[in-house]
């Protein structure tokens, strides 16, 4: 029954965008963004939406924070309105919203994507890493345009969302722009020690790693893999331990599917900042990132701070029946590597940089950033209006 009742939901959303596109003309400057992953505008759809002249362009909001979330009737239909007239639509993740839309003549759905860089294989690159993924997005099939953070990744991209290469431009990611300015830097750290005062003279560790399990709904991670006692023994004195779990797994903590462990009792160590807006100001005030195959490990490279990779399950990871990634996992590799607790404190200790492997990441996965992305984007995806 319920696979029935959504079926009737998306037929009457097909309908409907259909009735409008022959109703309504597509509206030349009406700029459309969307997410079903973010409440608030952040990445770089804001980096786009601040940049975009309110004067030239009627620029629509349409963001909710789990795909799970139900939109209203009456907001659904103004939705639907609203993707069947407008010129650009602009998104930085899945959106169901796609599955339905009709592309029309000179319109432009544009995928800006939340991930720099090319790490853990998703879309159409996951059909062939014998991951039980479930049915590919039908979305993709809209996209016409596409950006990236460098050439060399382009046939990445090319090959998840089912698009010709030439539909792929590396513009940079407009987020990155924000590591080039030190003003910015020094206004975000400012703001984040008046919010937390109680951090002040704390070196900051910044715990961000993704998620296990697919399809995302069912994401999880193996919280026991880590000895949060033991990290609080060795670090208390003089860091802080800021959480960052992936979306994904954040939302199915917030519902209650996967158990936290109790961290309270270690005396405001550990910090969950899940819910933080932009994670990019995390990665400006820590001093040194923990992460494992997310894709942070791309904008964190701008803020020349030490790395450190908890891969405790690297094999299982990127084998076959796995995730999967792009490249060898040793690519993505410019700090240190622990599959356990033991490991993991050494490397917080040692806080190596690994410079040379920097170098040879930068070109692979970040070339095109330079502080100018935002620019360059705006002007390749909105040219017929410049």
């Amino acid at each position: 029954m319920k696979k029935i009742k959504r079926k009737i939901k998306i037929l009457i959303c097909i309908i409907l965008n259909r009735i409008f596109i022959l109703i309504f003309p597509l509206q030349k400057n009406k700029v459309t963004f969307l997410s079903d992953v973010r409440k608030v505008m952040g990445g770089n759809l804001e980096c786009v939406y601040e940049y975009l002249d309110d004067c030239q362009y009627k620029k629509i909001i349409a963001l909710k924070g789990d795909h799970r979330d139900k939109r209203g009737f009456i907001k659904k239909i103004k939705l639907i309105y609203h993707l069947s007239t407008s010129h650009y639509i602009l998104l930085d993740d899945l959106s169901r919203e796609c599955n339905y839309l009709k592309v029309r003549k000179n319109q432009e759905v544009v995928q800006l994507w939340h991930g720099a860089g090319a790490f853990k294989k998703f879309g159409w690159s996951r059909s062939n890493t014998g991951e039980d993924v479930g049915p590919i997005h039908k979305g993709y099939r809209t996209y016409t345009k596409a950006i990236v953070s460098s050439d060399d990744i382009r046939s990445c991209y090319a090959e998840a969302f089912h698009m010709n290469i030439s539909q792929i431009k590396a513009t940079g990611f407009p987020r990155t722009d924000m590591f080039f300015n030190d003003q910015y830097k020094e206004n975000i750290k400012k703001s984040f020690y008046q919010r937390h005062p109680r951090y002040q003279g704390k070196k900051i560790i910044l715990f961000a790693p993704t998620y296990r399990g697919a399809p995302v709904s069912k994401a999880t991670y193996d919280f026991s893999k880590i000895d949060f006692q033991q990290i609080y023994e060795t670090f208390h004195e003089d860091y802080i331990c800021i959480l960052k779990w992936h979306p994904a797994l954040y939302n199915n903590i917030q519902r209650g599917y996967v158990e936290m462990p109790d961290l309270s009792q270690y005396n405001h160590f550990y910090k969950d900042f899940s819910n933080y807006r932009d994670i990019n100001d995390l990665l400006i005030v820590s001093d040194i990132l923990i992460t494992d195959y997310s894709s942070v490990i791309f904008d964190y490279y701008f803020t020349h701070k030490p790395i450190i990779y908890f891969a405790y399950d690297l094999d299982e990871y990127t084998g076959y029946g796995g995730r999967g990634l792009y490249f060898d996992f040793y690519d993505y590799v410019y700090g240190a590597i622990a599959t356990t607790t033991s490991q993991l404190i050494e490397d917080i200790q040692k806080r190596e940089m690994h410079d040379e492997k920097r170098q040879v990441f930068y070109q692979k996965f970040l070339s095109a950033c330079d502080g100018q992305s935002t620019k360059k984007s705006c002007e390749w995806i909105f040219k017929e209006s410049a």
